[in-house]
């Protein structure tokens, strides 16, 4: 009988041995990745590069999927088992040349890792006019899984592991005006509704592919020290979250808290290649375990409207009509 995490029906600690100082080290040790096909977007800065190198450490070949080409090969230079690709995330023909350049190959996919993200951004939109956060974080997730399924499928035995945010706590999805057409744009709010459509989305994915042994998961990294994510956040920002003080340096109790990139990265290789999630999906995780359900901001687990089955359906109906995909699951 096919499980499903509607409501965080799954959303249990299930003991992995594992903290919020494992590393990727850690939680690749003992697992081989020989003749695996992974896809990592934003595999080549943050915690994109740290998975990447991980994967390609335990035997896996890597596509790395970039908008600036040059900037990629650069970061990677002497990493082994990686291809280097051209995809831009914001625009959506990019996107639909690089998975048919994938697909004939006719290679199975066993990992796509949807890990690339803004944050903090100016209101921006693609040349569909979808604001830029809902564009990249969440839509192009949607279009690059519905594309690649067929090699997902092939796999049998494949993951999709999608980066969200504890951020989602910031928004639900605003079904009414997801574009901030008619209300004034808050770019916290804007990263929130998509890091809550990851997560519904991760949740409803996994209910209808894992008849195929396709299985999905969100995550939040963490907080982590030395990303390029807040490369466009004013500093004032950060000083009204309480961040950074007056003079603009960061407050030593928050430079204390925040994870290395390895520590960040973790979460992800665990949902990618762990053995103790092969029966259970759709659930969102932190530090390296599955996330409890979380009633307010106050805590860092994960909120119910972003496991809400009619939520989820929802937003499968909303992302075919805004990407002009029919993602049949068959």
């Amino acid at each position: 009988m096919r499980q499903n995490n509607y409501q965080g029906a799954l959303q249990k600690p299930i003991g992995s041995g594992y903290s919020a100082t494992s590393t990727t080290e850690e939680v690749i040790q003992g697992i081989d990745l020989t003749g695996k096909i992974a896809i990592v977007t934003g595999g080549s800065t943050g915690i994109g590069l740290e998975t990447t190198r991980t994967l390609t450490a335990a035997g896996a070949i890597v596509i790395v999927p970039a908008r600036d080409l040059e900037k990629a090969r650069k970061n990677l230079e002497g990493i082994a088992n990686v291809e280097l690709e051209q995809m831009d995330l914001m625009d959506p023909q990019s996107i639909d040349a690089f998975t048919e350049k994938f697909l004939e190959s006719g290679r199975p996919l066993h990992l796509l890792i949807n890990n690339a993200g803004i944050m903090w951004v100016p209101l921006r939109r693609n040349n569909r006019a979808i604001e830029s956060q809902l564009a990249t974080n969440y839509l192009a997730v949607f279009q690059l899984t519905a594309r690649l399924w067929p090699a997902l499928k092939k796999a049998n035995g494949a993951r999709v592991v999608n980066v969200s945010s504890q951020g989602h706590q910031f928004a639900p999805c605003n079904f009414d005006d997801p574009n901030f057409e008619n209300r004034e744009y808050e770019t916290l709010a804007a990263y929130g509704q998509s890091k809550t459509a990851v997560n519904l989305f991760s949740m409803e994915f996994d209910h209808r592919a894992q008849k195929f042994n396709v299985r999905a998961y969100s995550l939040h990294p963490g907080s982590i020290g030395g990303t390029e994510l807040a490369r466009e956040a004013p500093i004032e920002l950060f000083q009204q979250m309480g961040f950074y003080d007056e003079e603009g340096n960061i407050i030593p109790e928050v430079a204390a808290s925040l994870k290395t990139i390895p520590q960040g990265a973790a979460t992800t290789v665990w949902c990618a290649t762990n053995p103790a999630l092969e029966d259970i999906g759709g659930v969102y995780c932190k530090d390296v375990e599955v996330a409890e359900l979380s009633s307010d901001s106050t805590n860092n687990g994960v909120r119910p409207y972003s496991l809400d089955e009619v939520s989820a359906k929802r937003l499968w109906k909303m992302s075919e009509e805004l990407t002009g995909i029919n993602f049949e699951i068959n």
